[in-house]
C-alpha cells in the first residue's frame, strides 16, 4: 500500500487530471506517467475506481468485492508502487467511489453469492436493495434472476440448465453461469444417492445428512431464527463437504444420480423450485424484477448503504486510505440513487472531516446543492454546460433549431420528447420499479377509507404521470434520523416547491386524475402521511425519479432532439439558451461564494462527446443558414452513384453529417460504431433489447459510406475548413476559464492536446502520452499551445480569476 509518508498532509486539489485504469492501463502505467503530470502542473491524479471489480471490467464501475485492491489493476503492490511514483511527482491522489451498487456477475462476489445460496437467511440479505416481502407470491422470499436467453421451460427442458458438482460444492450450471445451490435443498438428491452406496457406512451417513437437510428451518424473516437457519445449513454443508472429499464412492454415487436428475426436467425443475432465487427469462425483468438496480443493468444491483454496517463494510479500505493520508478526497459517483444523500455524506464527514468530496450530481437550471451537504461541490457537469452556453450564440441557435425542424420533419419541443421518453422509460425497463411503488401505495390507500377504492391502474398512472412530470432528478425529502426508519420526513421548501409543481404540472396534463389521489399523494411524497408504508413511499418515489430522468433525458431524448449535437450533453438542457455574460458571471459569483472548491470538468468518462468536438459545432450556431445549406446539398451528393448505401431517416443524418464535421478525421470503424449506440439509445427504428438487423446494416453501410472519398464527403470537408479554427479559438476560450474561474479544473486523459473523442467507449482510447512528454518539453511561452498549457502551474487555490466581480471573459467570436 501507499505509504503515508508520500502524503503527509491532506491537501485541497489545485488541479486535477483523471484517468480510467483497466488493464490494459494499470497501476504501472498510471505510475509511468506521474512525472511528466507534475510537470504539466496538476496537484492530483484523479483515478478511476480501483476496488475489485468484475473480470474484464473496463470502467471499474462493476465492484464485486470492496474490501480488495483490484487485481487486474495490479493489486496491492500495483497501489504501492503508484502511491510511491506519486509522492516522488509531489502529487496526491483522488478516487472514485461507487456507493450505490455491485455487480452480481457471478461468485466474485461472495456477498451476493451467499445472498443466493442461503436467501433471506444470508447475513448479506439486507446488503441488498432486494424486495423479499414482494405482493407476488411467487416471488416472496425469492429473487428474481433474468438471465435466460429464452422462456425458463422451453431453456429447462432443452438441457441447457444442470447440476454440477465442483469438487464438494453444488452449483446450478447455465452456459458460462453458475448459480449455488442452498445445501438444505438437497435432500432428495442426498437421498436417492444414498441407495446407489454400496458400504453400508457410506449409505447411513449419507441417508443422515439426507435427513438433516429435510429438517432445516424454512426462511423466516425473524433474525434470530435466520441465524439459526444459517447455523443449521453451515453445519449441513461442512459434513457433505467433508463426506465428498473423503468418500470416493460417495462422491461417484452423487455423480451418478446428479446425471439421472439432468436427465429427468421435472426432478430438476422440482430442485430449482427449492431455491432462493428464480431463474427467468431475461425479458420478464422490467415487469417483474424484485431488487433495485443501477438504472436499467440487471448485473448492477443496489446496497443499502444507508445501513451503517453496509456503510462499514464496503467503505472500510476507502476510508483507511484517508485516514493514513494516502487519499486527499473522494468523487461520490451516482449520489442520488441513495436512499438518504445527506446521510450518507454526514456519516463520510464524520468518518473522514477533512476530505475533499465531491458528488456527481445533475442539477437543473436554478437548482443548486442542499446547503446541508458537506461536501466541497459536484463533479462540474454544471460548469460544462454554463460555459457551453456562453460560448454559444443564441440568435444563431434559435435559427439552426427552426432549420433542423424543417429538415428533419422533428417539430417537437424537446420538453415533449422528454415526456413522452419517461413514459416509455416507466412503462418498459423501470416498469418493475413503478410496480413496487404502486403496490405500497395501494396498501397505504387500503387503510384509508377515502382512498381504498383506487385501482392500482388509477395508482400507477398518478405516480406515472407526477414522476414524468419532474423537472429536476430528485429530491430529498429524509428521515431526520437518516436511516429510512423514521415515519417522521422532513421536506426543504424546494423539495415543497418541486412536488407540488410537478403534481399540479400532472394534473394539467391529465384532467382525469382523481384531484383527491393528487392531494393525497402531495402528503405521502411530502412526508406527512404517518405509517412506515407511506413513508417508505416517499423515500422509494425519489431513488425512481432519477433513473426515469437519466433514461429518458441523457439515454433517449439526447439521441432524438438533434438540432446541435453539442448540446446535447449530460447536464445539459438544450431546448434552452441563455448565452448572456451577466449569467455566466453571476453563476461564477455564487460558486466562488458558496463552493469555490468545487470540481470544473469540460470532458469525463459519461460525456456525449468531448470538448473539442462541442467547440467546434457550437460554430454553427454563427452559421446556421450556411449549415442548412450545407447538409441539403450533402444529402444529394450522397443520393447520388449506382452503389449509394440506402439513406437512413433524416433525423439519423442530420447526427451522422453534424458527428462527421464535430468529431473529423473520424474513420469508417468508428463513426459506425458511435451510430450503432445512437440510434440504438433512441429506440425509435432499433434499440439494444430489439435490434433491427435491417435498419441497424442499412444506417452502418450509410456511416461508413459518409467518411469515404467523393462529393458527399467534399461538402461536408467545406464545413469541417470553416469551423476549424474558430472551434480551436471557442476549445481555447473554454479550457482558459475553466482553469481560472472559481473550482478546481478537471483534466480528463488526453484532453491536454486536440481531442476529437465520442462517446464511451471511444473516449477510452490509448492516450499517446510519451507524445504529450515530448510536446509539453518543447514548448515555448509562446504560441496557443503554451496557452494552453502554462496556465496550470502558476495556479494556485488561492489565485483562481474572480469572475464574478471583475469579469474576465467577453463575448465570445
Amino acid at each position: 500500500m501507499p505509504s503515508p509518508a508520500d502524503h503527509p498532509t491532506r491537501r485541497v486539489p489545485v488541479a486535477t487530471y483523471r484517468v480510467q485504469l483497466h488493464a490494459e492501463f494499470d497501476f504501472d502505467a498510471a505510475a509511468a506517467v506521474a512525472g511528466y503530470l507534475g510537470e504539466l502542473g496538476v496537484s492530483h491524479l484523479y483515478l478511476s475506481p480501483i476496488l475489485q471489480a468484475a473480470p474484464g471490467s473496463t470502467h471499474g464501475y462493476d465492484v464485486v468485492d470492496p474490501t480488495r485492491v483490484n487485481q487486474e489493476l495490479g493489486g496491492e503492490a500495483g497501489y504501492a508502487r503508484l502511491g510511491r511514483a506519486l509522492g516522488a511527482a509531489g502529487l496526491g491522489q483522488l478516487l472514485d467511489v461507487v456507493p450505490n451498487h455491485m455487480a452480481i456477475t457471478g461468485r466474485e462476489n461472495r456477498w451476493w453469492w451467499d445472498v443466493l445460496r442461503m436467501g433471506r437467511s444470508s447475513r448479506y440479505a439486507g446488503y441488498f436493495d432486494v424486495d423479499w416481502d414482494s405482493p407476488e407470491a411467487h416471488l416472496r422470499d425469492t429473487v428474481l434472476l433474468p438471465v435466460l436467453g429464452d422462456q425458463y421451460g422451453r431453456e429447462l427442458e432443452a438441457g441447457r440448465l444442470t447440476v454440477e458438482r465442483e469438487g464438494e460444492a453444488f452449483v446450478i450450471r447455465y452456459f458460462e453461469h453458475a448459480y449455488p445451490l442452498d445445501p438444505a435443498s438437497l435432500g432428495p438428491l442426498l437421498a436417492a444417492a444414498a441407495a446407489r452406496v454400496d458400504d453400508e457406512d457410506g449409505r447411513v451417513e449419507l441417508e443422515r445428512l439426507a435427513g438433516a437437510a429435510s429438517r432445516v428451518g424454512t426462511v423466516s424473516a425473524d433474525p434470530g431464527e435466520q441465524a439459526g437457519r444459517r447455523g443449521e445449513v453451515d453445519e449441513l454443508d461442512a459434513r457433505l463437504q467433508e463426506m465428498v472429499a473423503d468418500r470416493r464412492d460417495v462422491a461417484a454415487a452423487l455423480d451418478a444420480e446428479i446425471a439421472r436428475w439432468n436427465a429427468d426436467a421435472d426432478l430438476l425443475d422440482g430442485l430449482l423450485d427449492a431455491q432462493h432465487y428464480r431463474l427467468a427469462w431475461w425479458r420478464s425483468a422490467g415487469e417483474n424484477l424484485d431488487y433495485r438496480r443501477f438504472f436499467d443493468i440487471n448485473d448492477l444491483a443496489a446496497l443499502r448503504v444507508e445501513q451503517p454496517q453496509v456503510f462499514a463494510d464496503s467503505h472500510r479500505l476507502i476510508l483507511e486510505w484517508l485516514e493514513r493520508g494516502v487519499l486527499d478526497g473522494l468523487r461520490i459517483d451516482h449520489i442520488d440513487g441513495l436512499l438518504d444523500p445527506r446521510r450518507y455524506l454526514q456519516r463520510l464527514a464524520e468518518a473522514a472531516p477533512d476530505a475533499w468530496v465531491v458528488v456527481e450530481k445533475i442539477l437543473e437550471t436554478g437548482e443548486e446543492l442542499p446547503g446541508d451537504w458537506p461536501v466541497a461541490g459536484t463533479t462540474g457537469y454544471d460548469w460544462l454546460n454554463r460555459v457551453a452556453d456562453v460560448f454559444t450564440w443564441a440568435p444563431g441557435w434559435e435559427r439552426l433549431v427552426a432549420g433542423y425542424g424543417e429538415w428533419t420533419g422533428v417539430t417537437e419541443r424537446l420538453e415533449e420528447v422528454v415526456h413522452a421518453a419517461k413514459f416509455e422509460v416507466l412503462d418498459g425497463p423501470l416498469a418493475a420499479d413503478l410496480s413496487r411503488l404502486v403496490a405500497r401505495l395501494a396498501a397505504v390507500c387500503e387503510g384509508l377509507r377515502r382512498h381504498r377504492d383506487h385501482t392500482r391502474r388509477d395508482l400507477r398512472d398518478a405516480l406515472a404521470e407526477i414522476a414524468a412530470s419532474f423537472p429536476v432528478y430528485r429530491t430529498y425529502v429524509a428521515a431526520p434520523g437518516g436511516d429510512g426508519t423514521d415515519d417522521r420526513l422532513e421536506a426543504a421548501a424546494d423539495d415543497v416547491a418541486v412536488l407540488e409543481g410537478a403534481i399540479l404540472a400532472a394534473g394539467m396534463r391529465r384532467a382525469d386524475l382523481d384531484p383527491d389521489l393528487l392531494g393525497l399523494l402531495r402528503e405521502v411524497l411530502l412526508g406527512r402521511q404517518p405509517g412506515p408504508t407511506a413513508t417508505e413511499v416517499a423515500l422509494r418515489f425519489q431513488q425512481l425519479t432519477g433513473p426515469v430522468m437519466a433514461k429518458a433525458v441523457e439515454d433517449t431524448a439526447f439521441y432524438r432532439w438533434l438540432p446541435l449535437l453539442g448540446r446535447n450533453e449530460v447536464g445539459g438542457e438544450p431546448g434552452r439558451l441563455d448565452d448572456s455574460l451577466e449569467t455566466f458571471h453571476a453563476a461564477c459569483a455564487a460558486s466562488q461564494a458558496a463552493r469555490p472548491a468545487a470540481l470544473l470538468g469540460l470532458s469525463t468518462h459519461d460525456t456525449k462527446r468531448s470538448e473539442d468536438v462541442r467547440a467546434r459545432l457550437a460554430v454553427l450556431a454563427e452559421m446556421p443558414e450556411e449549415w442548412a445549406e450545407a447538409v441539403e446539398r450533402w444529402w444529394q451528393a450522397c443520393a447520388t452513384g449506382p452503389r449509394a448505401p440506402l439513406p437512413p431517416d433524416r433525423n439519423t443524418a442530420w447526427l451522422i453529417a453534424q458527428t462527421l464535421v464535430g468529431a473529423w478525421p473520424v474513420d469508417a470503424d468508428r463513426m459506425a460504431a458511435y451510430v450503432e449506440k445512437a440510434t440504438r439509445e433512441a429506440k425509435q427504428h432499433t434499440s439494444w433489447t430489439d435490434p433491427d438487423p435491417v435498419y441497424d446494416d442499412a444506417v452502418a453501410a450509410f456511416a461508413r459510406a459518409a467518411v469515404a472519398d467523393g462529393p458527399a464527403l467534399g461538402v461536408l470537408l467545406e464545413v469541417v475548413d470553416a469551423v476549424r479554427r474558430p472551434g480551436r479559438t471557442v476549445a481555447l476560450g473554454q479550457k482558459l476559464l475553466t482553469l481560472v474561474a472559481p473550482g478546481v479544473p478537471d483534466l480528463y486523459q488526453g484532453s491536454e492536446l486536440w481531442d476529437l473523442s465520442l462517446v464511451d467507449p471511444d473516449n477510452r482510447r490509448p492516450v499517446d502520452y510519451p507524445l504529450r512528454r515530448r510536446l509539453l518539453g518543447a514548448l515555448t511561452e509562446d504560441g496557443e499551445a503554451a496557452g494552453r498549457a502554462r496556465a496550470l502551474p502558476v495556479r494556485q487555490p488561492e489565485q483562481a480569476v474572480d469572475v464574478g466581480a471583475d469579469p474576465v471573459v467577453g463575448r465570445p467570436g
